[in-house]
């Protein structure tokens, strides 16, 4: 059970004034609203719930358990992190990892560790939210779940404000997701590197094709 002090930090670190940037990143959302397949509620959830339990975020979620493991063998820690780089499918994907990965490092660094030192460069947003979780040993099953629950809130929040889809769809879709939220954090706590997989190719797609789009409010 994480303690209180433990909560506290993923609080902070994963909330969305924490200045990591997250807000200016729609991992592919922008497309997807642009040639209206999100363009609702429904498909809001669908487009979220997606990513969630078949594309890009499980994987994360699997890499962040491995770094939570690796904290203390830099190798393995660059090797996860390359792995992490190699499925990234779009250029500006890649951007938003690193650049989120480099920020949350460097903003945790007002809690002393060691690690920081030790991490890859670059480093992948989830690669370092794993490793300094551990170097701080907070539980991993309370980091995935708040990793998970942050960037679902930070995806919905963009159909909020780019749909616009509102408030109370935003917070029905939060509600309604919570349980697969659940279930993800649990098996990508248990996942092996062998059970890293994605086919939410049409997510992969709008990543690729957001730097075409005339009109961009987001940076991915």
């Amino acid at each position: 059970m994480s303690s209180q002090s433990d909560l506290q930090k993923l609080l902070t670190w994963l909330s969305p004034a924490f200045p990591v940037g997250a807000f200016a990143w729609s991992a592919g959302m922008e497309s997807a609203i642009a040639n209206r397949t999100v363009h609702d509620r429904e498909t809001t959830q669908q487009w979220v719930g997606g990513v969630l339990t078949h594309g890009g975020l499980r994987t994360d979620a699997i890499l962040l358990a491995q770094a939570y493991r690796a904290a203390n063998d830099p190798a393995d820690l660059q090797e996860l992190a390359d792995l992490c780089l190699a499925l990234t499918p779009a250029r500006e994907r890649h951007e938003e990892t690193t650049i989120t990965g480099a920020s949350f490092a460097a903003a945790t660094r007002a809690w002393p560790t060691p690690l920081p030192a030790q991490l890859p460069q670059p480093c992948p947003y989830p690669i370092a939210v794993g490793a300094i979780a551990a170097s701080h040993t907070i539980a991993l099953d309370a980091t995935l779940l708040s990793y998970l629950t942050a960037t679902v809130h930070g995806q919905v929040s963009v159909a909020v404000r780019l749909v616009p889809i509102g408030q109370s769809d935003g917070l029905t879709i939060m509600a309604a997701l919570e349980p697969a939220i659940a279930a993800t954090a649990f098996l990508c706590q248990h996942a092996a590197r062998d059970d890293i997989g994605a086919v939410a190719y049409a997510v992969d797609i709008a990543q690729m094709s957001h730097e075409t789009l005339t009109t961009r409010i987001f940076r991915s």
